[in-house]
């Protein structure tokens, strides 16, 4: 095979190669040879056909599968005797295929760029942390006291108020007609909750247990069955009973109750659990803070294929939120051509962060442990509270979940190696300057294609 490179611009190969139409049928001759040992002929035992039938017969059927396989292997010939690191897969174009003649085509590769790595030591960043006001570990378990209250049946023969557990029976009806979802038995609906149509609360405030009432209502216009949307219904409600909370003490039996040794052992437990998320958010401006620095201080080109990859996952991520009116405000308040050209910016950046972070990891020899796989399973878990167990049991059922796991994890891993080099300053700051974020960049905002990369 003769290879010559025409072109070497940046990161862009191309080379044009040509190989000999007597090397092609020679290929052809040896894939009829291995056909010809298992191939039966009319007259002719399985090997013993001549070999000019067999070439008449199924040169054409191999001929396609012979070219496929050379034109693969010279490209990976080029790549390896040029000692290059392709970005993705080299193209194929094919100039000249004509029988008896030599074969011509080009291999165009776009490389991986060359990035020299500098000295991480001599970046300095601000780490910010924040005190657990009191107020905060109060109010966490306020919220645990409230998920545990029990409701109980009044004793009392007063009529309902706000805040009060209506148990009804109901049947809906629009236009006298019962509809689908609209009949419930023995139903515990909180009044003031907001959880049933607008209004429909409302009129059951002030009534008796065995009361009965026609609820009227008016069901909103974006409401998600259609053909209720906007319809004037009624539903005949029955109050078969009416309940309370039981306020739950916040003492130490109530600690024991949770597994703690008192009030101020859980007090402890709820200090660590919210310094655990202020570490998170902490570690998140962190890395942030530090992408951000990297950005600014490495300047090399990016393959274009993979930045070009990398924005059309995104315009689809964008162009999904719009079809389902799930758009923020600031992408809502942008014209889209804007839009559509911070998104670029955001795809080129990506892309030079992850081949970045990459170069760091293949020169670190930084590696994923199956405890890393672990850690990060027992994280996800940990956004689920009471659903811990259906977690991991989706990603011990799920391989391709675990492996979506892997890239963030590599990820992370390098980060926390970058960081392990660098200078921290800590700073106090107030809890709501540590889970701000700058809304106004969509960089912050859109995730990265497949979940595969953290945002950058």
């Amino acid at each position: 095979m003769k290879v010559t490179e025409t072109k070497s611009k940046g990161l862009n190969r191309e080379y044009q190669a040509v190989i000999p139409a007597a090397d092609f049928e020679k290929e052809i001759d040896a894939k009829l040879d291995t056909l010809a040992k298992t191939t039966k002929l009319p007259g002719f035992r399985p090997g013993k056909a001549p070999k000019a039938m067999l070439k008449q017969k199924y040169r054409a059927s191999v001929l396609g599968e012979v070219l496929d396989e050379m034109l693969r292997q010279a490209a990976d010939s080029i790549v390896k005797d040029n000692k290059l690191r392709p970005a993705v897969m080299p193209e194929i174009n094919l100039k000249v295929f004509k029988d008896g003649q030599d074969i011509e085509f080009d291999v165009i590769v776009e490389v991986l760029p060359e990035i020299k790595l500098g000295d991480f030591s001599k970046i300095e960043l601000e780490k910010l942390t924040a005190e657990v006001p009191a107020e905060e570990v109060e109010k966490a378990i306020r919220y645990v006291a409230e998920s545990r209250k029990e409701n109980v049946k009044i004793a009392e023969d007063r009529p309902t108020k706000k805040g009060d557990i209506a148990v009804i029976d109901f049947v809906g009806s629009v236009d006298g007609n019962e509809f689908n979802g609209g009949k419930g038995s023995a139903y515990p609906l909180e009044l003031g909750s907001g959880s049933f149509i607008p209004g429909f609360e409302d009129q059951l405030i002030g009534k008796k247990a065995g009361d009965k009432v026609d609820v009227k209502v008016t069901f909103p216009k974006e409401y998600h069955a259609k053909d209720l949307a906007g319809k004037d219904a009624v539903f005949a409600v029955e109050i078969k009973e009416i309940r309370e909370p039981k306020p739950v003490v916040i003492d130490d039996e109530f600690a024991v109750s949770l597994g703690e040794k008192d009030l101020d052992s859980l007090r402890a437990k709820v200090v660590e659990r919210i310094k655990a998320d202020y570490e998170i958010a902490s570690k998140m401006k962190l890395k942030r803070a530090l992408l951000d620095v990297l950005d600014k201080e490495y300047s090399f080109d990016v393959p274009q294929k993979l930045t070009d990859a990398e924005y059309d996952g995104i315009v689809k991520q964008y162009e999904q939120a719009k079809k389902y009116n799930q758009l923020d405000e600031y992408e809502k308040s942008k014209d889209e051509k804007d839009l559509l050209a911070e998104y670029k910016e955001i795809a080129s950046r990506r892309v030079k962060l992850g081949l970045l972070l990459s170069e760091v990891g293949m020169n670190a020899k930084i590696n994923i442990a199956p405890e890393d796989i672990n850690k990060a399973i027992a994280a996800e878990a940990r956004k689920y509270p009471g659903q811990e167990k259906a977690v991991f049991d989706y990603y011990l059922k799920n391989k391709e979940a675990v492996e979506a796991l892997k890239a963030p994890v590599f990820e992370e891993k390098i980060v926390d190696y970058i960081l392990g080099q660098t200078k921290l300053n800590e700073k106090v700051v107030p809890v709501e300057e540590l889970y701000s974020f700058d809304e106004k960049k969509p960089a912050e905002k859109a995730k990265a294609k497949s979940g595969k990369k953290a945002d950058k």
